[in-house]
């Protein structure tokens, strides 16, 4: 469904129409490229006093909400940093590619940031698997990198110009085992993960193991790739086990499929997953399926703190739409970004690097940024509930 835009978005997207238009046709080569969507925000630098910032997301295929909203976010802060004056008296803009959700699309569009446009800071992407493909390029490259919300922690471990600010699946792992043995009170818990996701198989790893740990137990560890459509075979051994709730650490585009299925065949229990649930076609792949189930997130949009509020009211006067936690962290990571430009004394990519990793208490609407020794940030998540078709929170959970 097309969001509206505002005005200002509108404009700048509209002198680059033409001109992205043409660069978004397929290659005539049967290498595979990456699509080029519109720049996010401003005119694609002519000259030295524009400063690029390059964003890899998935615009298409089935995670395409990812992108679009990690898409949004940015074009919100750098419209915003431009109207204050931009960094060191230029103007940014935004160059982005799509990655269609796979991970040689990415790689290829992280290598185009750099030669070609020659960006000063990449954003994203928004899974694991395709961040760590491009990390591996800004890192050799020497270009700062931050994914917004990539939460294995093998991403930033690619080097150190290779930055997050999302928590990692190690604290998320633990906040969803510990809420499952503390709030619900469960022994028995079954697992159902996509073994080809890098995302997927991290979380399951440290739920598995803190759950265990604090007591809990593992009935059963059943796997599917992403592209299945068809989970009932798996769901009917994960029955036979009599779990008190299913982990599915998977993308809504798998979840809410799940979900119905295993309603389907009497599977009752609560669903329990983490922050690749966070898209509003949860609840329409879903529907009701879904209702009753939990999920780790970045943020809430019933924290009412002004700044988080402030943040909600502007992107829905842009977009027609509540923000996700994508959004939000995308906006973090743009901000950081601008940021760290403005405090480093030039603009080559090692000043940027340093700017960045001295970075504390940097306020995010996804919360406070401070990152650690391995470029990550540390800050708390929050858990929620899907209740009524949409979204409630339950509790936050600290470091």
């Amino acid at each position: 469904m097309r969001r509206p835009i505002a005005p200002m978005l509108l404009a700048a997207l509209t002198v680059l129409a033409a001109a992205c238009e043409k660069k978004a046709q397929p290659s005539p080569s049967s290498e595979s490229t990456p699509h080029q969507a519109a720049a996010s925000t401003g005119e694609a630098p002519a000259n030295s006093d524009t400063i690029l910032l390059g964003q890899v997301g998935s615009l298409t295929g089935s995670e395409a909400t990812f992108g679009v909203s990690a898409r949004n976010g940015i074009a919100m802060a750098v419209e915003e940093a431009n109207a204050t004056g931009g960094v060191k008296g230029k103007k940014l803009a935004v160059r982005v590619y799509d990655s269609q959700g796979k991970p040689e699309e990415a790689a290829q569009a992280a290598t185009r940031l750099i030669t070609q446009d020659k960006v000063a800071v990449i954003l994203g992407e928004a899974a694991s698997s395709n961040s760590m493909a491009m990390a591996d390029k800004a890192q050799a490259a020497g270009v700062p990198m931050i994914t917004p919300s990539s939460t294995n922690p093998a991403v930033t471990r690619k080097g150190d110009y290779i930055f997050r600010v999302c928590f990692i699946d190690p604290f998320q792992g633990y906040v969803m085992a510990k809420f499952a043995r503390d709030d619900l009170k469960l022994t028995q818990v079954a697992v159902l993960q996509d073994n080809k996701s890098a995302y997927s198989v991290g979380l399951t790893d440290v739920f598995s193991r803190k759950f265990s740990e604090m007591g809990g137990a593992i009935v059963a560890n059943e796997s599917y790739s992403k592209g299945d459509s068809d989970f009932r075979g798996q769901l009917t051994t994960i029955k036979k086990t009599k779990p008190q709730a299913l982990f599915v650490p998977g993308y809504y585009t798998d979840v809410g499929i799940i979900a119905r299925q295993a309603r389907e065949l009497g599977l009752t229990v609560p669903l329990l997953g983490g922050d690749g649930w966070e898209s509003d076609k949860l609840f329409e792949l879903g529907g009701t399926a879904i209702e009753g189930s939990y999920y780790s997130n970045h943020y809430s949009v019933d924290n009412p703190d002004p700044r988080v509020q402030e943040f909600i009211t502007k992107y829905k006067a842009a977009y027609g739409a509540v923000p996700d936690s994508v959004a939000a962290l995308a906006y973090d990571a743009a901000r950081l970004a601008i940021d760290a430009m403005k405090r480093a004394p030039d603009l080559s990519g090692a000043a940027i690097r340093d700017a960045l990793v001295a970075t504390r208490d940097f306020p995010g609407v996804a919360g406070t940024i401070n990152l650690d020794e391995n470029r990550d940030a540390v800050k708390q998540a929050v858990v929620l509930k899907v209740e009524g078709g949409k979204t409630k929170f339950v509790t936050t959970v600290k470091p």
